[in-house]
């Protein structure tokens, strides 16, 4: 694919050539397939939150998580076709950064890279020490063993080829879908034919019987959309793929188009169907949706089931961060927006120095998490989440500032319109405003609020002084 910032006085934007391999100097190979890209998408849509943050969820707003999942499904459809008609007027590796660089700043574009780097160091290191936890399940092990051999491993993957890593990432999806699939066959079986403990209780009525469907009124299901939004953090990351898919031009488009329907299916479907089999008031926070229904079908192996299946999630979690961070500090550093040694890649085209770095960040984070795991170390796990709908909401602006350029002729149009933009993507950022709102509200999640200003002075000073020291770079230059 081929596209040209040009400058007509308008937007002031200086010509850049894209080609199929990125821009000039980015480097990557294009090793991705169609059938990669699918799950890694499909992967990003399913995090840990649907085995495991749903309980809390379900405990709150009985069963209207559904419609919440449901709208909040809408909003991310809305965010990936922002990002989708991005990508096809430039798919670059550095994705929603390079984008917020070019549609609202330089400043801009250095947070959103800083910013999406730390939340997947952070997210890494919970998820590397969350799926070392997972292992005490069936072995008697240090949990530091389990949590620096799977970072050593993952670590090798990412660094022997891009390739590998799409495989790797290809399989973990393979086990969430799997799942969830399995979970929809069985309850669908037990309301239709009767079978297991369950049978004889097992209704559709429970998703309005008990208590009804909003049993803790509106407030009660606008307090879990936090938790709902966070499930859903990651989906964001096939963008990132784009500098390395083999046809983003066609592959892209269909990862993205197919969100609606993997969210239907594998967040509101298997909701209404555990919820039909299982009432609702027997779910408690901190059990697992997935290892609550198997309990009360009488199916014993539930509960390893669910452990290897969050086990899994928690690894794909972690290869997905060692993916994007590499790849965010050599977009910054590409940039000038970092250090310049970021830029350095393997013979296989990838970022060596990127991920060496974030990797020891992880198992020092782990060590850390072991031995402190509350005070501080809460304070930056809770910010990662504010964090991640950051890269949202550069999205969702860059798409609307772009938008407005392509129409008036000062920009290429892309070939893969946002449907109902930009009135969808002002919809979908009123909707996270109303989800930091209740963060706020939320005393359990009010803390990353507070981390973000400290985080977002430390990003100023940093690019003030960068500034200062390059006062001739354009990185720093207004478009």
């Amino acid at each position: 694919m081929t596209s040209a910032q040009v400058d007509n006085g308008q937007g002031g934007r200086q010509a850049t050539e894209v080609t199929d391999a990125g821009p000039a100097g980015e480097g990557y190979q294009r090793a991705l397939g169609a059938r990669q890209i699918q799950m890694i998408a499909i992967g990003g849509a399913i995090g840990t939150g649907l085995f495991l943050g749903a309980g809390k969820a379900i405990a709150k707003a009985g069963p209207s998580l559904v419609l919440a999942y449901a709208v909040a499904g809408l909003v991310i459809f809305f965010i990936m076709r922002a990002l989708g008609e991005l990508l096809m007027y430039r798919p670059v590796s550095g994705s929603f950064s390079e984008y917020a660089r070019e549609f609202i700043g330089p400043f801009a574009g250095f947070v959103t890279g800083w910013t999406y780097w730390l939340f997947w160091v952070v997210t890494g290191i919970t998820e590397v020490t969350a799926a070392a936890q997972y292992m005490t399940f069936w072995f008697s092990i240090p949990q530091w063993v389990s949590a620096l051999i799977f970072t050593i491993i993952l670590y090798g993957v990412n660094l022997i080829s891009v390739k590998l890593f799409g495989e790797l990432e290809f399989w973990f999806s393979m086990v969430k879908v799997t799942a969830i699939i399995g979970m929809i066959l069985i309850c669908a079986g037990i309301l239709t034919l009767g079978f297991s403990d369950a049978g004889d209780t097992a209704s559709v009525t429970h998703l309005w019987s008990d208590g009804g469907f909003f049993p803790h009124g509106i407030k009660g299901t606008l307090m879990t959309l936090q938790i709902v939004m966070f499930a859903f953090l990651a989906v964001e990351l096939v963008g990132v793929t784009a500098g390395e898919s083999k046809d983003p031009k066609t592959v892209l488009p269909k990862a993205i188009n197919a969100v609606p329907w993997r969210i239907a299916v594998f967040y509101v479907g298997a909701l209404v169907m555990i919820l039909s089999v299982v009432p609702w008031t027997e779910f408690e926070p901190g059990i697992p949706p997935f290892v609550a229904a198997f309990s009360k079908m009488g199916l014993g192996i539930g509960a390893g089931i669910v452990n290897f299946v969050v086990l899994t999630a928690a690894l794909s979690s972690c290869n997905s961060g060692m993916y994007s961070t590499g790849r965010m500090l050599r977009d910054l550093a590409l940039s000038g927006q970092g250090p310049k040694f970021f830029t350095r890649l393997t013979r296989s085209g990838t970022p060596l120095v990127g991920t060496t770095f974030s990797a020891a960040l992880m198992l020092v984070g782990v060590w850390v998490n072991y031995q402190w795991p509350g005070d501080a170390f809460t304070y930056v796990v809770s910010f990662a989440t504010i964090s991640g709908m950051w890269a949202w909401i550069m999205i969702l602006i860059s798409q609307i500032r772009y938008r407005r350029l392509a129409d008036s002729g000062a920009l290429p149009q892309s070939t893969f319109r946002a449907p109902g933009a930009p009135y969808s993507s002002v919809f979908a950022l009123a909707f996270i405003a109303v989800v930091v709102v209740m963060m706020g509200i939320d005393k359990d999640t009010r803390i990353s609020l507070y981390c973000a200003p400290l985080w977002a002075a430390l990003l100023g000073i940093s690019y003030a002084v960068l500034k200062a020291r390059n006062p001739e770079n354009k990185a720093f230059a207004k478009n």
